[in-house]
């Protein structure tokens, strides 16, 4: 198929979910879950020779290391694999917001409008590694009633390939009840060449909006070459600042989590921001704990002096502690590296992430309530959060099943953006043969009644099938 064909039938499929009912979606989630459960094997195989195949790229240094630690979908114990099938479940839980309403007012007596939530309509979702991905937005965009075109590197081909094959037989195979539409096959596609994206990145007739996953470079080309609304953010650069109340336990426990639990993720904290009167004291067990987990320190002159002076750069540690220069400032590392730099304020940490920071997720160590909502007033970022790890930007630990990625942009979805990421509203107005003319201000014109409609139960959910 060519891009155009692809993209309309996406756009077909997209007016036929239209009509799908939420039970409908419900049996296909299931359906999908019990095929990936049933080719579980398979999946794990392709998977397995994926990173077979991507381990002699990344020792030809063609593959970064932290590509390649996104490619694996079995993890420890099959524990990522779980997860996966959990998600699915999760998303299958998730109330069906297509067709409530958010807002109702009558304008005038039969004179009624309401806002409903309705899908985007398609979706085009691009990908570096990260495999599951296939399944996470497949499944979102089916209980949205979205239409889905995806696209994942190279590096995953045959994961990909397995995956979606089991996701479009589930579809197949879910038979509609008499009088139901039959759901979609065309509503999850995926292409497999990089020819095929550039051309429907040309699709807007088509394609509702485009959501990047991976790389800076790639979300920078996607946004440079589309004129499709894009979904998403380049840059996962996440601070966290150790307050000058900053406890101790709470410091270390968070920011070594914050770095080391998933250093290649886009949540994970790169720059670590300390106030000039705790860096002897709790700034110093949290550079030793850093050191013991293995994370190289890119500090400043201060910081550094503080961690030399209690003696942290002795031994083993000497291999991970280096000068920090003007570049590791704002620089995403994705892997066990972490710049320091120490602040005489709590507003030069604040001006600081808001200058180099990716606007993604960032956090404060304190223990003064004030301290701490100021910072998360002024820092212009989608996720800030008091003592708590930056890894919890993620749509799984927000509760929203999965996600389709995470947004820095000022538009309707930002941060970790699940099933609601995937939505729009409409205007539903219903009248009585009134026109726009009959009302102002004169005789014979009528006024406005501007009332609002309480949102009981009923009037929420008047419009979901």
């Amino acid at each position: 198929m060519t891009a155009e064909q692809v993209a309309r039938a996406a756009r077909e499929a997209s007016n036929m979910l239209q009509t799908i009912t939420s039970a409908q979606k419900s049996a296909v989630l299931r359906r999908i879950k019990q095929v990936l459960v049933e080719r579980r094997e398979q999946i794990v195989e392709a998977n397995r020779e994926d990173k077979e195949a991507a381990k002699k790229e990344v020792e030809a240094g063609n593959l970064s290391s932290s590509l390649f630690n996104r490619l694996d979908i079995e993890g420890k114990g099959g524990e990522k694999y779980s997860t996966l099938l959990q998600g699915v479940d999760d998303v299958d839980r998730i109330s069906d917001p297509i067709g409530q309403v958010t807002l109702a007012r009558k304008l005038d007596q039969d004179l009624d409008l309401y806002r409903v939530v309705c899908p985007v309509g398609v979706c085009l979702v691009i990908f570096e590694a990260r495999p599951e991905v296939v399944v996470n937005i497949a499944c979102l965009a089916i209980k949205s009633g979205n239409a889905a075109i995806l696209k994942g590197g190279k590096e995953a081909t045959r994961t990909n390939k397995a995956l979606a094959e089991a996701i479009q037989y589930a579809i197949s195979t879910t038979e509609a009840q008499e009088g139901q539409t039959k759901f979609p096959e065309k509503a999850v596609q995926v292409v497999s060449t990089r020819d095929e994206i550039s051309g429907l990145l040309d699709m807007d007739r088509y394609v509702d909006l485009v959501i990047p996953r991976g790389s800076k470079s790639l979300v920078q080309y996607i946004q440079n070459n589309t004129r499709i609304p894009v979904l998403g953010h380049a840059d996962g650069i996440c601070s966290t600042y150790l307050d000058e109340s900053a406890d101790a336990k709470k410091a270390v426990h968070t920011v070594v989590d914050a770095k080391t639990s998933y250093p290649a993720a886009c949540n994970s904290t790169e720059t670590l921001l300390v106030h000039k009167n705790v860096v002897n004291t709790v700034f110093v067990e949290v550079a030793q704990a850093l050191v013991k987990a293995g994370v190289r320190l890119h500090a400043d002159e201060r910081a550094l002096q503080a961690i030399e002076a209690a003696g942290i750069t002795k031994g083993d540690g000497a291999s991970l502690v280096s000068k920090a220069s003007d570049d590791d400032f704002g620089h995403e590392y994705t892997d066990m590296d972490l710049a320091i730099r120490v602040v005489d304020t709590i507003d030069d940490a604040i001006d600081h992430i808001n200058a180099l920071g990716s606007k993604h997720t960032d956090a404060i160590i304190t223990e003064d309530r004030k301290n701490a909502e100021w910072f998360m007033r002024r820092v212009d970022a989608a996720g800030v959060y008091w003592n708590a790890s930056t890894r919890f930007a993620d749509g799984f630990r927000y509760g929203f099943g999965t996600e389709i990625g995470v947004s820095t942009n000022k538009t309707h979805a930002r941060g970790p953006a699940g099933l609601e990421g995937l939505t729009i509203y409409k205007y539903y107005l219903f009248g009585n043969g009134q026109a726009s003319g009959d009302y102002g201000v004169g005789d014979g014109k009528r006024g406005y009644m501007h009332k609002d409609i309480p949102l009981d139960g009923d009037v929420r959910n008047k419009f979901v099938i």
